[in-house]
């Protein structure tokens, strides 16, 4: 059995999705991609950002452009 999923950084975010700092921030405030502010470090799920990804290809959007 596995313990709970770990927290990742922005910049893990980023690498995973293999986008800039930037593009996740833009995503954060203008296409509520999941994020948890934890003092002032954002801090992400990867099974939340994976999920959100999906749907937002499933809607027509393009979430891994950035548009």
């Amino acid at each position: 059995m596995s313990g709970p999923e770990r927290w990742y950084s922005l910049e893990e975010i980023a690498e995973h999705l293999g986008v800039s700092k930037d593009t996740v921030h833009r995503w954060i405030r203008h296409r509520r991609m999941p994020a948890h502010k934890v003092g002032h470090l954002w801090k992400f799920k990867v099974s939340e950002v994976d999920a959100w990804v999906r749907a937002s290809g499933q809607n027509g959007a393009t979430a891994r452009r950035g548009k």
